[in-house]
């Protein structure tokens, strides 16, 4: 394959797999070898194995990094601080992207950014969406409720009020009933507390933080 002919194949896609240039088209068994020379030339960059992006100035398409965290691992969605800042939740800009899911728990090095991965037991996954990102890219990405009781559940001691004061929530983007509710079904302690904190935050306005 040329990579003029590549270039025709994924132009207007964000990311793409070995298997999407294959797809319809005859075995090509060198083609593996010359995606990892066009990586060299800098041509390609490799997000992990059979996972590509075209590199500037060849790509038209910037890669969404909500796009490029469930490319990553499939089954997981964006949650905790990245999606609570996405939902403009929290006051902070958040660089890494973090993913709630199956599988290991593991963090992802990447040309287009840092991206780590959390495991959560399926009775917990519940309370995300797809979600639009702009320019025809999709993504799943937790509820700010579920974002939320992830990262209560994920973190050590994060049901301490203090440490849920600390994150500034921007209690107009919750639903307090529907905290509840997540955590409720979830049947956890902890988070029924830190859900019962918000609750608190959202019936006394003058304990909740208001953004600038």
């Amino acid at each position: 394959m040329k990579f003029s002919q590549l270039l025709e194949i994924v132009e207007d896609e964000p990311v793409f797999e070995t298997g999407f240039l294959v797809a319809g088209r005859s075995r090509e068994p060198g083609l593996p070898a010359q995606l990892s020379r066009w990586c060299g030339s800098g041509r390609l960059l490799r997000l992990r194995r059979d996972l590509f992006a075209l590199a500037p100035p060849y790509r038209k398409v910037i890669p969404h990094p909500f796009l490029v965290a469930n490319r990553l691992v499939a089954g997981s969605y964006v949650s905790g601080l990245s999606a609570l800042a996405f939902a403009n939740a929290i006051p902070e800009f958040v660089a890494e992207v973090t993913s709630c899911g199956p599988g290991r728990p593991h963090i992802r090095e990447t040309p287009l950014g840092r991206y780590s991965f959390r495991y959560l037991k399926p009775a917990l996954r519940s309370g995300y969406r797809l979600v639009e990102l702009g320019g025809d890219q999709k993504a799943f990405v937790a509820s700010p409720e579920r974002a939320f009781l992830d990262l209560v559940h994920l973190q050590p001691g994060g049901d301490d009020p203090a440490w849920i004061d600390g994150l500034r929530l921007n209690i107009e983007a919750f639903s307090a009933d529907r905290i509840e509710e997540l955590a409720a079904v979830a049947e956890r302690p902890k988070l029924i507390r830190a859900a019962l904190h918000v609750h608190g935050l959202a019936t006394d306005p003058e304990l909740a933080y208001e953004p600038l």
